[in-house]
């Protein structure tokens, strides 16, 4: 996908380069950050008004008058701009990482970046997605490219099938557990096997989104009928479909038995101190927020 983004026959692991993005994604606390500094590009317009997408997600509703300004500085920049994709609230709103795919903004092959750091994402459809700062966020919108180190491989081989109340959120979990929040750091997690077949899409969504926990890169999933089927639901545009090749090189490869696998939660004060729910032992909740 990086290679030919950036108009090359291929790429490497540690290679530099400017590749074009398909999207652009800001919030209602990156975005604002992002609009200041794209004044001083001395640009008039971005560089399509159908690739970017704005979602007031975070400060919403207002808690208070900073939170209201920064999303009144978002919806002033749409407006200005034309932008196609932005969602205001109490209209098409929602969560961005679940907004976007739902609204068909994101298909396989795609190369997507988002001032927030859970943009991986979207690897559950086949993309290329990831985090980026701000300023970055701003040069994009500018320039419609940004540029990459291309990240080494870890492959995540995945077998068997989940047992009953386990799910997608129980294995990323669990490969954080193994690997550490930085054991993937600015590398690419790529998830294969047998195991994916089992995995719903909503399992694919919410292992890619927590990619970042580990240090990734990125996440992402192979393309089945099931992730297509997806994209034709939401209307998605044609996706186009990448594989690993026979020797695709990974720095190393971690095997995950599915049906192994317990209900597994995270203790603070970060995402690898895991447990599986049967040795947690019985703890008094004083509140739990939605």
């Amino acid at each position: 996908i990086l290679a030919a983004r950036a108009g090359k026959k291929d790429v490497h692991a540690g290679e530099l380069i400017m590749a074009d993005v398909d999207l652009v994604l800001g919030n209602d606390i990156t975005a604002p950050v992002a609009i200041g500094e794209f004044a001083k590009f001395g640009r008039d317009d971005v560089f399509d008004r159908g690739k970017i997408a704005l979602v007031p997600d975070h400060f919403t509703p207002n808690k208070d008058v900073k939170a209201a300004e920064q999303c009144a500085c978002m919806r002033r920049f749409a407006e200005s701009q034309n932008i196609e994709n932005y969602f205001e609230v109490g209209h098409d709103c929602g969560i961005e990482h679940a907004l976007l795919p739902e609204k068909g903004l994101v298909t396989a092959g795609d190369l997507v970046i988002g001032a927030d750091s859970h943009t991986c994402t979207y690897g559950a459809l086949g993309a290329f997605s990831t985090g980026i700062g701000s300023t970055d966020m701003a040069s994009a919108m500018a320039a419609g490219k940004t540029w990459f180190r291309v990240p080494e491989a870890i492959r995540v081989e995945l077998t068997g099938e989940f047992r009953r109340y386990v799910s997608g959120k129980d294995l990323i979990l669990h490969l954080i557990g193994l690997i550490g929040v930085d054991g993937a750091r600015y590398q690419s997690l790529e998830f294969t096997g047998p195991g994916v077949a089992a995995l719903s899409m909503d399992d694919r969504f919410t292992v890619a989104n927590m990619a970042i926990e580990a240090g990734a890169k990125n996440g992402i999933f192979p393309v089945d009928e099931k992730c297509l089927e997806y994209l034709r639901a939401h209307g998605a545009k044609t996706p186009k479909i990448y594989e690993a090749d026979p020797d695709a090189e990974y720095v190393r490869t971690i095997r995950i038995d599915l049906s192994g696998l317990k209900p597994t939660v995270a203790f603070p004060h970060l995402p690898e101190n895991t447990r599986e729910i049967d040795s947690v032992g019985d703890i008094k909740i004083d509140q739990v927020v939605i």
